[in-house]
């Protein structure tokens, strides 16, 4: 009995619902299910929307007072060598075997950017892998790998005795005609 009643209950809940479709209650419908169901009607975008503008902007862009030289450098002492007043500082090192370029932040003995002889797509691509044409690779490579990451400008000092060399001179010409900056800009003091 109670089967019975359950099914009743069900048949005069899918009556209604055809009636509120504007159909006649029958108990075998004609009609499809379409009536049943009513998709949700989508707002339409107005032209305005596109161009409203927020009157609070937050910069997310946790580099933003370093590329405004605002950013403190950290100073270290004057005695200490290479000088630590930097963002990011280029350190180049020749080996007997290969040519390694590492980017490094103020802020971390890790290397944010790397790139050496010993990476295989570098390798295949030279005869020798610490020749001056390596230097040059080296440099071609680190600076699409630098622009890439957004950093256009860092502070690169050789060690003196090495200044003049031509894998030296030769690496610092495919930084610089990759777009790199090889110096930094002073950090701009605001008035207190």
């Amino acid at each position: 009995m109670a089967v019975w009643g359950g099914i009743s209950r069900n048949v005069r809940l899918l009556c209604g619902q055809i009636q509120r479709c504007g159909q006649i209650a029958a108990p075998f419908p004609l009609t499809s299910a379409r009536c049943l169901s009513q998709a949700a009607s989508q707002p339409q975008p107005s032209p305005d929307d596109n161009e409203a503008v927020n009157p609070t902007f937050i910069n997310r862009n946790p580099r933003n007072l370093e590329q405004m030289a605002l950013a403190v450098k950290e100073r270290g002492w004057k005695t200490t060598w290479p000088h630590r007043e930097f963002y990011h500082r280029l350190v180049f090192s020749r080996s007997q075997h290969h040519v390694t370029a590492e980017v490094f932040s103020s802020r971390s003995p890790i290397p944010v950017l790397s790139c050496s002889t010993k990476e295989w797509a570098v390798k295949q691509q030279l005869v020798s892998t610490n020749c001056v044409a390596a230097c040059q690779a080296v440099g071609e490579v680190l600076a699409h790998r630098c622009h890439q990451a957004g950093i256009t400008r860092m502070v690169y000092r050789a060690i003196p005795w090495q200044y003049r060399s031509d894998a030296v001179l030769s690496f610092k010409a495919a930084m610089k005609d990759g777009g790199i900056l090889l110096s930094e800009p002073r950090r701009k003091y605001l008035g207190a």
